[in-house]
């Protein structure tokens, strides 16, 4: 168990080489490799939840050299939680690629162990820089997951992309530079503590660095104004890409509850830059919404419910208090989900319409209709947030953990907007649909991927109980630095 933090890194890590090495004309052996792969992050990162959920925080020093000189994996709470939701989620959406859709590039399987590398990467180190390292390590196998099947809307897409997320990475090195000019240090739980003992001209580089960090990590969670790259990007990616895409903004809203947690969460400099992102949020709430109500594309629309998302998770994070970061907790694992399931039904059903695609107009029936309506109306009704599934606990508990009008009457507000733009959807695609199209038979596989992920609605609002329990304890453990710092900075060695 000592070695086993390191597991869902060493994985993807050992799979995306192999698979790069693997016959190409073997497309069998690939999807074998990766799906087989992809399975055994769900054990894995289910062991070290229940391991986290026991209360202990995890240091592992890698070479044997502890923090703050060497570099740390950390599992708390937090970080096992989204490792958990990103094996669960990354499983149908491999499955559903696997049908066909990665046949089109030879290294599609590879970028996506790596891509699943450096998202689990992400949660696990204990240290900024390392934290930049596997930001790009995620982003340059995004890079060819999003341009995977080429075409000129694709390529329109990832080239805005790419170069959005390189300025971005130019930023996030400045301010690491500022950060290890003014502490002496990259370790999260060293530059936790030396943060808040800084005064004069250094103090002012950090409180630099921390606002450029707000930025970078607004950006990779597709803050506005800084979230336009999203809907084109993951509209236009491949289906099983943009449900693995789901969990990327939470990437960005991870990196800002992790640092804004430790360092700027009590001390000197408590609440830095909070009023700005819970502002910079609820803009984005809005915007979000009015363009999934204008949207021209079903999976442009799910795309701006994902944005959506962002807006309201990060409104709850900057609240700062343990009661609204353990509900946006359970939001941010019924949104994941759920906006997963609805890419991959996006494009059964684009597929089904035959040259339409998922355009939201009038046409043909969709192949498999009867199967994909009750499907998009579970999804339909999930993410806008009615009752009786996930959604609608999930904003109760975010209504009652943040008492600000303002944030009721925008969440509400956008849950409202969000519904007509999907009920005219919906019956535009289903009931005003006339004649048969030409398109193939409703993959069965494909339709399995789907409902997988979508099953999480009604599956979290059975067990809504238990899931806001755990969201509380972590969110308790995440309001307590204190514990992440005295395990990092105190542990006696425990790595390999």
């Amino acid at each position: 168990m000592d070695h086993l933090i390191i597991a869902p890194i060493l994985i993807p890590a050992f799979a995306g080489m192999l698979l790069l090495l693997e016959v190409r004309e073997r497309l069998w052996l690939r999807r074998a490799t990766g799906l087989i792969a992809t399975l055994a992050l769900v054990p894995v990162t289910l062991m070290l939840f229940q391991r986290a959920f026991a209360g202990e925080i995890t240091v592992y020093d890698l070479g044997n050299w502890p923090a703050p000189f060497g570099i740390v994996l950390v599992l708390d709470r937090l970080s096992a939680l989204m490792l958990l939701l990103t094996s669960l989620l990354a499983v149908p959406a491999l499955l559903y690629a696997s049908q066909g859709d990665d046949r089109i590039g030879a290294n599609f399987q590879a970028l996506f162990q790596l891509q699943l590398m450096g998202i689990n990467g992400a949660f696990l180190t204990g240290d900024l820089f390392n934290l930049f390292v596997f930001f790009e390590v995620l982003l340059i196998a995004s890079y060819g997951l999003a341009l995977h099947g080429r075409g000129p809307a694709r390529v329109g897409a990832g080239i805005h992309y790419v170069v959005l997320n390189l300025i971005g990475s130019a930023l996030f090195l400045i301010a690491l530079a500022l950060i290890y000019g003014t502490t002496g240090t990259l370790n999260m739980a060293d530059f936790a503590v030396k943060v808040n003992q800084l005064d004069g001209q250094a103090r002012t580089l950090a409180e630099v660095a921390g606002l450029m960090l707000w930025i970078v990590f607004g950006l990779k969670a597709a803050l506005f104004p800084l979230y336009f790259w999203l809907p084109a990007t993951y509209a236009n990616a491949s289906a099983g890409v943009a449900a693995l895409f789901a969990v990327m903004t939470k990437v960005g809203i991870y990196a800002i509850a992790r640092v804004y947690g430790l360092a700027f969460g009590a001390g000197e400099l408590a609440g830095l830059g909070r009023n700005a992102l819970w502002v910079v949020a609820l803009v984005t709430l809005v915007l979000a919404a009015l363009g999934a109500l204008s949207a021209r594309r079903l999976g442009e629309q799910i795309a701006y419910l994902v944005v959506m998302s962002v807006g309201t998770l990060v409104a709850g994070v900057a609240w700062g208090t343990p009661a609204a970061f353990g509900a946006s907790l359970y939001y941010l694992i019924h949104s994941t989900l759920v906006c997963g399931g609805l890419f991959l039904l996006a494009d059964l059903i684009g597929r089904g319409r035959g040259d339409l695609g998922d355009r939201i107009m009038a046409g043909p029936v969709p192949a498999g209709r009867g199967g994909l309506a009750p499907l998009f109306f579970i999804g339909a009704v999930a993410v806008v947030g009615l009752p009786p599934l996930s959604g609608f606990f999930g904003k109760v508990a975010l209504m009652q953990a943040v008492p600000a009008p303002l944030y009721w009457a925008l969440l509400l507000s956008a849950g409202l907007v969000a519904l007509v733009g999907l009920s005219r959807s919906g019956s535009t695609l289903f009931w005003r649909a006339t004649g048969e199209a030409d398109a193939p038979r409703l993959d069965y596989w494909r339709l399995f991927a789907a409902a997988l992920l979508l099953a999480a609605a009604p599956a979290m609002a059975v067990w809504g109980g238990p899931l806001l329990a755990i969201s509380d304890a972590t969110a308790g453990q995440w309001a307590d630095p204190s514990q992440y710092i005295n395990a990092v900075l105190n542990t006696a060695g425990g790595g390999g």
